[in-house]
Formats: structure tokens, C-alpha cells, sequence
């Protein structure tokens, strides 16, 4: 006699994201042990199993959010959420709401982006007005660019380089390094961040994270939940490159964990941000004729990192958003032995020309994208300032990686921390060359991010023994492919426990 199922999910639409579609399917021990019509998987429901009726709502594969950085996303539910401000005024608002709620520590804020604002940046005189005695810093959405006030030039101008400060309180790349360590949270701290961020994963539908951390409590932080039992995301971590010398001597290596937490891979720039002006381009910026971008590590020494990392078993993640910049990475990885067996990744990768997308399907590089990064690619965007009209509508060309062969898998960047806006750009994009079919952009954020994070075989797909990790969508996203960011999401599944369920 066949054993009870512990979920049984029915009446729904259940997406492999292949050719079948079920109405049902049922779960055992965290795994998919049916997929059927109503009828035969009632036969697998007994006094114990967890029934749920889809009401015709529509089941996927989780989300695998290939590149994000959680304690970031739990910034923005700890300190300042400054995602939509519409311009300095309401930077300077929410920053001065936030500094009344706590003592004399720094007042931070999370994820400003003036690329639609009619002024053209925020300046240390709107920080200033926060507060001239504590230390104030508005990070954007990229990471990459901050403004700070009067205070934090004072107190740490010693340790901000010159090449980085660009004036009126605006700091790039490394000076602002100076900044996320003077504000490294301590490990309660940490644990509260992430216990943020994976509620707002959950709220999404996604179900695992490759989680990029730097000098961070995370990764003891995420064990410590795990074996709490209170981590309901899975976590791939990818550390940093300054951690090398550490992975190398405690022996860590690429998919070393559990089923909850494990060792992705070790990260590093190559360049910076093409808001910042410092991704590494081989011709000047539109609207900066000096600037091509700059290196934040160079060539030689990426060739170096790349070879080490390569020798002892750890996958590379390497950030390169110009098309030098991406070059620079290849070059690197040709010089391993087998750059597809350890499935290498390119970071972002969006202005990759015809002739590096060809390398890095010959290569079996992973090119691990953003496609909520068009959000800034239309005519009248961000990239359209900094770069004109031909090199913005040849940035971010899904359609070029998936007809080269080149593995495609989909992350955020925690800008923000949302698959179905992803998904909805690249089904939506500003031009053709850059445009998905709603499938295909599914299954770059399921099927190729765990393709990126080696378990193709049980995650990022919806078949018999395959993880019970799984989304649940109030509306189907080929009904309305035009608005698909509005989708909401009913449920969240992982390991095959219920870990969201919308009111």
C-alpha cells in the first residue's frame, strides 16, 4: 500500500516548465512523489497530509535567486528603505525619520536610485541636514555609489582614497568599502538582518538564494538558524576573494554544506558599476567623454586569483559588467583546465560583446544575470545617459546567451529582491534583442540558477524526487505577460513546509 502523502496541493495549474502541465502534486519527506490529475492524487491523501486548494492558482518551481546579498535586503527592513524616493527631499525625510528612532549611532539608508530623479544627485547638504553631530550614509541601489555627510568626511577622510571621493559628499568603489566596514553589524545584529531578508525571500517565492557576503557574520549567522530550525530559505554562499587564503586552509570547498546552507563559491570584482561611471568600458562614457570606467582589480591580479581559487576546487564568481571588463574574466578562465566542469560564473555580464558570448559558451561559463537591470535600460534611462542609444540596446541580451548555449541563470542584486519584476523586464524589454518569451525567463530563474548552483537535478525543476521547493502564484504569467510584475504570490514552499501563505 502507497504511503500518505505529507502535501497534497490540487486543483491547480502545475508548471514543470516543460511540455505537461498537472493539476496536482503531492509531497513526501521534502520531495515531489506524484504528479497527477485530482483524482489520482487524492489516493495519496490520509489522515495526516496537509491538503491545499489551488482554486485554479498556479504552482512553478521556487525561484532561485542566483545573486543577492541578504543582509543588504534586510537593511531595507531594519534601517532607512529608501527604494522609491522620488528625489533628495524625501532621501533626507526618511533618513531624519529613521535618526529619530534611534541613539548616536550612524544613520543609515538603503537603495536611493536618481536615475529618474529631476535633480541630478544627492549631495552631502541633504545628508547634512539629517544631522551635523552623527555620522549619515545613503547607499544606492547598486552598491557601488554612497553620499555622506559632513561628519563621515570628517571622521574618516584619512581612510577615504582621493581616486574614489568624487566631491560634495559623493564616494565610489573603495571609499565606499570605508564606509560598510566603519558600519559592519555584530552578530546579533547580523542574525536580525537575516532574519528580515529571508522573511521578504519567502514573501517572493523564492526558495534559494547564492548569497555574495563580504566581512560579514553571515554565513555563521545562516548555520546558526539552520540548525535552529528556523532557516526557510536555502543559502549557497559565495564568499569573498579576500577570503581565499582562508577557504584554502579550512579545506571548504564549492558544495561542502547541508541541504540548507552550503559553500557556493568565492567572488571578486573586476570593475565597478555603470551608474558609478566605473564599469570598465573600451570606449568613454556618453556623458563622461574622459571616462571609460576603472579597474578594482586588475587584469594580472584577476588572472592570479582566478588560477588559485581554480586549483583549489572553488568555483569562481567574478562581477563584470563592461565589455573589457568580461573579456578580462574569460581571458582568466581559459587559463583553467576545465572552466565548465566548475561551471565559473561571469556576474552581470551585460555589455558582453557577440565574440564573449561565443567564448563563454565554448568555455561552459554561467552567465549569471539581472534582468531587473532594464528597469534602467530604456530610452529615456539610466543607460541610455551613460551609454547612447546602440550600446544600451546592446546590453543585457538574454536571447544572444540562450541561442549561443551559454548557461543563463537569473538573480537580483537585491535591487530589488523580486523574481516576478525580473521576469516581467525580460519579457518586456526595452528592445527586441534583449526580449524572453515567459518560459524561457522562468526557467532562468529556477532551472539556471540551480544548473549555476550544481543541483540541476533536484532543485529549480517540478518532477518525481525532485526538492519540494515551490511558489504558488495567484494569476498565470502567459495570461498576462504585460503586467507581470503584478502577480502576487499565494504561497511559498520549501523542503516541502508551507514557510509563506498570503492573508
Amino acid at each position: 500500500m502507497t504511503a500518505a502523502a505529507d502535501l497534497v496541493l490540487r486543483d491547480g495549474e502545475v508548471h514543470a516548465l516543460g511540455d505537461e502541465t498537472y493539476d496536482a502534486l503531492a509531497v513526501r519527506d521534502g520531495r515531489v512523489v506524484q504528479l497527477a490529475n485530482d483524482y489520482d492524487a487524492g489516493f495519496l491523501v490520509g489522515t495526516g497530509t496537509e491538503v491545499i486548494d489551488l482554486d485554479g492558482r498556479v504552482v512553478l518551481p521556487g525561484f532561485v535567486d542566483a545573486h543577492t546579498h541578504m543582509e543588504t535586503v534586510g537593511q531595507y527592513g531594519v534601517h532607512a528603505d529608501l527604494r522609491g524616493a522620488s528625489g533628495p527631499e524625501e532621501v533626507t525625510e526618511r533618513l531624519q525619520a529613521r535618526a529619530a528612532e534611534t541613539g548616536d549611532e550612524w544613520v543609515l539608508g538603503y537603495g536611493y536610485d536618481e536615475s529618474a530623479w529631476d535633480a541630478d544627485d544627492l549631495h552631502r547638504s541633504d545628508l547634512d541636514a539629517v544631522s551635523d553631530d552623527r555620522p549619515v550614509a545613503a547607499i544606492r541601489e547598486d552598491m557601488h555609489t554612497a553620499t555622506v555627510n559632513g561628519v563621515v568626511l570628517a571622521e574618516y577622510g584619512d581612510e577615504l582614497p582621493d581616486s574614489d571621493v568624487l566631491g560634495d559628499g559623493r564616494l565610489v568603489e573603495d571609499a565606499v568599502e570605508v564606509v560598510y566596514a566603519a558600519t559592519e553589524p555584530d552578530p546579533g545584529e547580523t542574525e536580525e538582518l537575516l532574519r528580515a531578508a529571508q522573511r521578504e525571500a519567502n514573501e517572493r517565492g523564492v526558495t534559494c538564494v547564492h548569497d555574495m557576503v563580504r566581512q560579514s557574520h553571515a554565513p555563521r549567522a545562516f548555520r546558526e538558524l539552520d540548525l535552529a530550525g528556523d532557516l526557510t530559505v536555502r543559502v549557497r554562499l559565495n564568499y569573498w576573494r579576500d577570503h581565499l587564503d582562508a577557504l584554502i586552509e579550512t579545506g571548504l570547498r564549492t558544495n561542502h554544506g547541508s541541504g540548507m546552507v552550503e559553500v557556493g563559491g568565492v567572488k571578486t570584482y573586476t570593475d565597478g558599476s555603470l551608474g558609478g561611471h566605473t564599469a570598465k568600458l573600451p570606449e568613454p562614457y556618453a556623458d563622461a567623454p574622459d571616462e571609460t570606467g576603472k579597474w578594482v582589480v586588475d587584469p594580472e591580479e584577476l588572472r592570479e586569483f582566478v588560477a588559485r581559487a581554480d586549483d583549489a576546487g572553488l568555483q569562481v564568481t567574478a562581477h563584470a559588467i563592461g565589455d573589457e571588463a568580461i573579456d578580462a574574466v574569460l581571458d582568466a578562465y581559459e587559463e583553467c583546465a576545465d572552466a565548465g566542469a566548475s561551471r565559473h560564473r561571469v556576474e552581470h555580464a551585460e555589455l558582453a560583446s557577440d565574440d564573449a558570448i561565443e567564448r563563454m559558451a565554448d568555455l561552459g561559463v554561467v552567465a549569471s544575470m539581472q534582468p531587473n537591470f532594464l528597469k534602467w535600460a530604456g530610452g529615456e534611462g539610466l543607460y541610455e545617459d551613460r551609454l547612447g542609444t546602440e550600446r544600451r540596446e546592446a546590453s543585457n541580451r538574454f536571447p544572444a546567451y540562450r541561442e549561443a548555449g551559454v548557461p543563463l541563470a537569473f538573480g537580483s542584486d537585491c535591487m530589488p529582491l523580486d523574481p516576478l519584476l525580473g521576469v516581467h523586464y525580460a519579457v518586456n524589454a526595452p528592445a527586441e534583442s534583449q526580449s524572453l518569451s515567459v518560459t524561457e525567463a522562468l526557467r532562468a530563474y529556477t532551472a539556471g540558477g540551480a544548473y549555476a548552483g550544481f543541483r540541476e537535478d533536484e532543485q529549480g525543476t517540478i518532477e518525481k524526487g525532485a526538492l519540494a521547493d515551490l511558489v504558488v502564484l495567484e494569476e498565470s504569467p502567459w495570461e498576462r505577460p504585460e503586467s507581470i510584475r503584478d502577480i502576487d504570490v499565494a504561497a511559498t514552499i520549501v523542503d516541502g513546509e508551507v514557510v509563506y501563505r498570503a492573508d
